[in-house]
């Protein structure tokens, strides 16, 4: 897989070790949003999206934040310890939602989307300069997904892609319609056209 954008976020000054937020394209037609830039103790870095990691109050059963000292909804006082801790005694807090596998390939995403950070920096110093992390509808997406909806259409399977699965055009664009790739004596095809016209159709 290639990257072919890197959007940048930059956060204000006064944020001292959040740089920005960003998002990366891969080949043109899966994007991973909300990576940070962090300043780090050795230079900055990149975090991969993340979530809060909670567990089970045992008294009444209520998801908390690992950070919390009391249930939120009984109020019973929670083990502040009870964290998974790692080699160097920090608290893990956070699970990645995506992230690379080997090193290799963390190093081309961190390389890329520093490069991008600082000529954003450069960019942002331009008198008129305006983000375009949440301008969505930049760029072609259109045509490449039509061009992709084509070849399976047609019989083919561009590379990566496998039988039954959804193409979905990406949030924002015109024509705000769901292309799947079901057969139609498939009980998932049923589904999506029960299911047509509603938010998430088509989605596993």
């Amino acid at each position: 897989m290639v990257i072919t954008e890197v959007r940048i976020k930059l956060m204000e000054d006064n944020n001292e070790r959040l740089l920005a937020f960003c998002s990366v394209t891969f080949d043109d037609a899966f994007v991973v949003r909300d990576l940070k830039i962090i300043e780090g103790a050795k230079g900055s870095f990149v975090a991969m999206p993340s979530r809060k990691l909670t567990d089970r109050c045992t008294q009444c059963g209520c998801k908390n934040h690992l950070r919390a000292r009391h249930c939120n909804q009984c109020g019973q006082k929670l083990d502040e310890e009870r964290a998974i801790r790692d080699a160097d005694g920090r608290a893990k807090l956070h699970a990645d939602i995506a992230h690379p596998i080997n090193s290799a390939c963390r190093e081309v995403i961190q390389s890329a989307i520093l490069k991008a950070y600082h000529e954003e920096k450069d960019r942002s110093r331009q008198p008129g300069y305006v983000s375009n992390y949440d301008d969505i509808d930049g760029g072609d997406y259109e045509a490449s997904y039509t061009n992709l909806i084509g070849e399976l259409n047609n019989g083919r399977k561009p590379a990566g892609q496998y039988h039954n699965h959804s193409a979905h055009a990406p949030r924002g664009t015109h024509s705000g319609r769901h292309a799947t790739t079901h057969s139609d004596a498939s009980p998932v095809s049923a589904r999506n056209e029960d299911a047509e016209g509603t938010f998430g159709a088509g989605i596993l």
